[in-house]
């Protein structure tokens, strides 16, 4: 009987094995759907819009061919179409009731007319040709994408997008963009019952065995010798015929046949243990985890400003300018970048990244090394970690974004708060303020990047002291010190720029000189604008420059020059003596913190951050 169990527990285990492998090779399912297209047209761009992603769920997979450079990137479809403007492109669409990817020529007329026509039919990548006046742009390297690839001839790269983000996909910008792109999503082709079959095939198997096994050890142990035999004459028996002469390992068949014979029988226990790892991936097992629903998350509340709002905040359509690993991208482009132009003092360089306050402090520390090599370099622009991001919440350009990060290879180095602007979509973020926070810096909290900040206007009526005016109070409180007006406004605590640049540093700049030389400063307020964005406490962090003007100028009816050596001769290349006297610029870049009206605060402003460097020398006219 146990050979008979044995023989149906052999035919049951191949049945299951068999069928739990044939579930993962010639029953398995794809695993995944695909959409490709031949794309034509006269166009330097292709855009996937986002129903095309989200024609089916899971990641992306995206291959772009068909050019010899293949560039492509994705960004928010707001993004997208402003960077395109008015340039033509190829939209490429998906057909919903066909499952199947069109596409059409839009030029701004064509566009125009979408907003007109509800469904707006495409038409195949045929169309004729739509001449175009403009050179193709290259969009690679914007700071619009939240990432970018580039490759020759072919490029494939999987990517999960949300619902709002586009594709944009070109040449070079002088070569035809590729013409062959497909999209794949991955299918769940997960056989949960391969593994519990192929297992308990084996598992029946071992049974299989040992009933076998088993058997044979019973048939053997009933063949022994038997004590009872009957009584009976015991004569000699006759011997058995001997055979002819031979080796008893031929006769026997050896220790040799037998070890085969014992290797044959191991030969499925051997192979049993691959089928049984083979089915070890979570693909081939039924999954117990509880399916109910995911805990809802919910977005973090917009800050609330009181009084009035900022007019960019009451555009429904406003979003934030960056998001963080978009800023992150900026911010590594831009710390490569300056490491460069600093070493190389190339102030025209330095302005495709700088501007305003920043991009003048540069360039005057450049035209200073030039002349004195060993004059110290510009701070360096850190490239992580962010420590905040707080972009501005804009319905179009120009855009700003205020961010402080930490020197990782340096941690004694203060952390570097930084305003960035992009006046339009084709240009790039630049630095227009750089400041090293001060010691033990009180940021207040401010919105989470998702949301980003409000602008405040300069004339808000909210704050302790309207944004357009903290320039200017505060040139007058570095000037008069506590005989200011307005010294009540700010508060003094951990101030240690007042002590340099203020009543007391001017003094011992005037105890510094020759009884024959007078000094006199005056302060104004910089040219570039003030960014105010507001915090979750009804505040406003405020971002300003200041210009300070030292004059000196003889009282002996003598002659003044700068120092030899010093920099402002080297930033004036004046080396002669003047009788009208020289005078040397400070610029002073300044990030305060303006408490909103009863915050119960203190209600005093704090300075937060600065940067301070000579950007200006000369005779005086």
């Amino acid at each position: 009987m146990r050979f008979v169990f044995a023989i149906v527990a052999f035919i049951a285990a191949a049945v299951m094995i068999g069928l739990g492998i044939a579930q993962r090779t010639v029953l398995l399912d794809p695993d995944r759907v695909s959409l490709s297209a031949e794309v034509e047209g006269d166009a330097d761009y292709i855009v996937l819009e986002p129903e095309v992603l989200a024609a089916h769920p899971g990641k992306q997979t995206l291959t772009v061919s068909g050019a010899d450079t293949v560039f492509l990137a994705y960004g928010r479809s707001s993004d997208v179409e402003a960077w395109l403007g008015e340039s033509p492109y190829i939209a490429v669409q998906h057909d919903a009731e066909s499952d199947e990817l069109v596409s059409e020529v839009v030029t701004a007329e064509s566009a125009d007319d979408e907003t007109v026509d509800e469904e707006p039919t495409p038409t195949p990548a045929t169309d004729a040709p739509v001449e175009t006046e403009e050179a193709a742009v290259s969009p690679a390297g914007s700071d619009l994408w939240l990432d970018e690839f580039t490759n020759e001839n072919s490029l494939t790269t999987t990517v999960d997008m949300p619902d709002g983000i586009s594709v944009i996909i070109a040449s070079d910008g002088i070569e035809p963009v590729p013409s062959r792109l497909s999209i794949a999503w991955p299918l769940d082709n997960s056989t949960p019952w391969a593994g519990p079959l192929i297992a308990g095939g084996a598992l029946v198997f071992l049974a299989g065995s040992w009933l076998l096994i088993s058997g044979f050890a019973r048939h053997r142990r009933s063949r022994g010798p038997r004590r009872n035999l009957p009584k009976g004459p015991r004569g000699r028996l006759p011997s058995a015929p001997k055979p002819p002469s031979m080796r008893r390992s031929q006769l026997t068949g050896g220790r040799r046949a037998i070890g085969r014979s014992k290797r044959v029988a191991l030969v499925p226990l051997l192979v049993l243990p691959a089928f049984v790892l083979s089915a070890c991936s979570a693909d081939y097992w039924p999954s117990f985890d509880q399916g109910g629903d995911a805990p809802a998350t919910s977005a973090p509340a917009t800050p609330v400003v009181t009084g009035e709002p900022a007019e960019e905040s009451e555009d429904e359509g406003a979003q934030p300018a960056v998001t963080v690993p978009q800023m992150e991208r900026i911010m590594r482009r831009i710390a490569v970048f300056a490491n460069e132009v600093d070493a190389a003092g190339n102030a025209d360089a330095a302005a495709q990244r700088f501007t305003g306050p920043a991009l003048e402090a540069r360039t005057a520390n450049y035209a200073i090394r030039g002349a004195l090599p060993e004059h110290p370099a510009p701070p360096a622009i850190p490239a992580s970690p962010l420590t905040l991001t707080l972009p501005q919440q804009a319905t179009g350009w120009p855009r700003t974004v205020l961010t402080i990060a930490k020197n990782a290879d340096d941690p004694t180095v203060a952390p570097t708060a930084l305003v960035l602007t992009q006046e339009s979509p084709r240009e790039n973020y630049r630095i227009e303020y750089a400041m090293a926070l001060a010691p033990d810096a009180d940021v207040p909290a401010v919105a989470p990047a998702v949301v980003g900040a409000s602008p405040i206007s300069p004339e808000y009526k909210g704050l302790v002291m309207p944004t357009g005016q903290v320039a200017s109070a505060y040139g007058d409180v570095l000037l008069h010190g506590d005989e200011s007006a307005f010294a009540p406004m700010f508060d003094p605590e951990g101030d240690v720029l007042r002590e340099q640049l203020g009543v007391a540093g001017q003094q011992a700049i005037r105890d510094g000189l020759p009884p024959t030389a007078d000094i006199n400063f005056s302060n104004v307020v910089g040219d570039s604008p003030t960014v105010a964005l507001a915090t979750n406490n009804a505040g406003a962090l405020v971002t300003v420059s200041i210009e300070q003007t030292e004059k000196v100028t003889p009282n002996d009816g003598g002659t003044i020059a700068f120092e030899a050596g010093a920099p402002g001769a080297a930033l004036s290349g004046f080396t002669e003596a003047s009788a009208k006297g020289v005078q040397r610029v400070i610029g002073i870049q300044l990030l305060f913190y303006v408490p909103g009206v009863g915050t119960g605060e203190g209600e005093q402003i704090r300075l937060l951050g600065w940067s301070e460097s000579l950007i200006g020398a000369s005779e005086v006219p």
